[in-house]
């Protein structure tokens, strides 16, 4: 047995010393749930095999085939629905029809169906970029063929030889993931608070590859800014993981400065704040420790970059989000708040990396700041003519956050001003945030309702890289062929990078609503790093109950509220071992 153990393990040691990186992920395969369209029906017979659980191997009994013939120039086309958006590909198992010849397919991807039906043809959006969705395959006789690494729902699959006949065993979704538990969890009596919580969870999920990506259809990139929301979900749903310090890590490692993470000053702001969070969530310090040169270094960099009056003056692109990139005065507000934000981070960490000199002068610089802010917020209230209007709202809230405006007054004069108007994917996040801060609890529950809530009544099972309740009358949705007479929700909307067919339908950014629950309506803050000592405080608004879960790196605090009687609320806690549950 000795033996035997010694000699698994030199082998093991043997193929992993050739290794440069060994996957961190699984893969899953998924039969399809139904046939959404078909073409050329009289050319196919069996597709109803393509529902059966399969393999994955081809045998020579050759039974429960879909069989495709082509002939005098007709040619047989499927459209197949996953049931849900996956990461990954498909698996094609052949069978052996007389003709030993390969046969040519055309694979469509889609996260919806308009897409999967599409031609990328320079106007609609539809691309290649970052991914390969559209494209030609050869399929071996009596064979396996793997293909595909985008982000999908739907595939499509057209056969394009003439006069030829292609026999299917399988066509399999390669679902590929982080096989990881969900430690977190939300549950009430709102079923769609509860649905956009786990989908919220899940759209971060997929985004956990070897690194964490915006999306996973496009760009598949280390977006900063983006990871703050995301980083902010996996602390609540799945607790420490790896992927957050390598992600880290790997964008600061490519960015020398003066140089700005993703070519944008607000996205090296976001990482010092991930820096900050994941820190007081995690507990991590020799982690935080092992950042502390490059933290030092940017944290004099952005001081540079305020002037005597304690303005900011960033260079590179200044970016909020896209809604707001055309708005100057919502930009600067953003900013100046930003940097009011950073420049509190930078204090604490500062502190607790040995740098007192560093950490007062932040701390100067942000009071200096701070009496700079009347003027930069007179300039962006005095731009505002619509608060509604896409891109207004983004100022009022990091003006908030910051401590820059007041809370009530920016929730009722701006924030909440139309409902869910104005709001953003990405910057929706901190609007909650905002809202939470003004005591309107549940002006934000029904936000999140209307809002998140409009994505999954189209049929969503990921959240949307953006979405504007404009788009919203006489939308189809995503997993029908758009009717006569409706608007088709992916290919007729969408805005600079994500016009039409190239919106991103599973965007990790825009996972705002499952933190802010966890936070705000089951209502644990922590207080101390490392979740040391938390502070659970709920907030209900018009729900009756709520209970979940939430990681620590101790283990897990299990929590029930319920509106008692007499109208208040009863609320229970188990919390781990080494932490310290305050209630007010």
């Amino acid at each position: 047995m000795k033996y035997i153990l010694s000699l698994s393990l030199l082998v093991s040691c043997i193929l992993n010393s050739y290794a440069s990186q060994l996957d961190t992920r699984v893969r899953e395969y998924l039969a399809p749930i139904r046939i959404v369209w078909q073409q050329n029906t009289d050319l196919m017979n069996g597709t109803e095999n393509l529902f059966r659980k399969g393999n994955g191997q081809p045998d020579l009994v050759n039974a429960y085939m879909c069989v495709m013939r082509s002939e005098n120039g007709r040619k047989p086309s499927i459209l197949l629905d996953f049931g849900k958006e996956i990461q990954g590909g498909i698996q094609v198992v052949t069978g052996m029809p007389s003709s030993q010849v390969p046969r040519t397919i055309r694979v469509r991807f889609g996260e919806s169906v308009s897409e999967a039906m599409c031609e990328i043809n320079g106007r609609n959006g539809a691309s290649n970029d970052h991914a390969i969705r559209d494209f030609e395959m050869k399929l071996p006789w009596l064979g396996v063929a793997e293909v595909g690494n985008s982000g999908f729902r739907f595939v499509r699959i057209d056969m394009l030889d003439d006069n030829a006949e292609l026999h299917i065993k399988e066509v399999r979704a390669i679902s590929v993931y982080r096989d990881i538990s969900y430690k977190g969890s939300f549950i009430s009596n709102d079923e769609c608070l509860n649905k956009i919580w786990q989908t919220g969870a899940y759209t971060v999920h997929l985004n956990m590859q070897e690194f964490l990506w915006d999306g996973i259809k496009r760009d598949r990139l280390i977006w900063v800014g983006d990871m703050h929301p995301e980083v902010m979900t996996i602390n609540s749903v799945f607790g420490y993981n790896e992927v957050v310090p390598k992600s880290l890590n790997a964008i600061k490692d490519v960015t020398a400065l003066p140089n700005w993470m993703n070519g944008m000053s607000s996205y090296s702001i976001w990482w010092l704040l991930i820096q900050r969070d994941w820190f007081y969530y995690q507990g991590d310090i020799d982690y935080l420790k092992s950042q502390k040169n490059y933290i030092v270094d940017l944290v004099n960099h952005l001081i540079k970059h305020v002037d005597e009056k304690g303005v900011e003056k960033l260079d590179g692109t200044r970016f909020l989000d896209w809604p707001s990139s055309e708005k100057p005065q919502t930009i600067h507000a953003g900013l100046q708040s930003m940097m009011v934000m950073a420049m509190d981070a930078s204090n604490e960490l500062c502190l607790i990396l040995d740098e007192p000199e560093l950490a007062n002068k932040a701390k100067m610089i942000a009071k200096k700041m701070r009496k700079a802010a009347p003027a930069v917020r007179k300039a962006y209230l005095n731009s505002i003519k619509d608060p509604s209007e896409a891109g207004m709202k983004q100022g009022a809230a990091l003006m908030v956050l910051a401590g820059l405006m007041d809370a009530k007054e920016a929730n009722k004069n701006i924030i909440s001003v139309n409902g869910a108007h104005g709001f953003s994917t990405f910057y929706g996040y901190y609007m909650l945030r905002a809202m939470a801060k003004a005591g309107d609890y549940k002006g934000a529950l029904d936000i999140i309702r209307n809002y998140w809530g409009a994505m999954l009544d189209l049929g969503a099972t990921t959240f949307w890289e953006d979405f504007d309740l404009n788009w919203l009358p006489n939308a189809s949705r995503i997993d029908e062929i758009v009717p006569a007479g409706k608007k088709d929700i992916h290919g007729s909307f969408g805005a600079y990078c994500y016009k039409n067919f190239r919106h991103s339908f599973c965007h990790g950014w825009a996972s705002g609503p499952t933190s802010w629950l966890s936070e705000y309506v089951l209502g644990v803050q922590v207080v101390e790093p490392g979740c040391k000592v938390v502070r659970i405080v709920p907030h209900l608004g018009d729900l009756k109950w709520v209970k979940g879960t939430f990681p620590t790196p101790y283990g897990v605090i299990s929590i029930s509220h319920k509106v008692g009687e007499d109208g208040e609320v009863i609320t229970e806690v188990d919390a781990p071992s080494g932490v310290t549950v305050l209630d007010e």
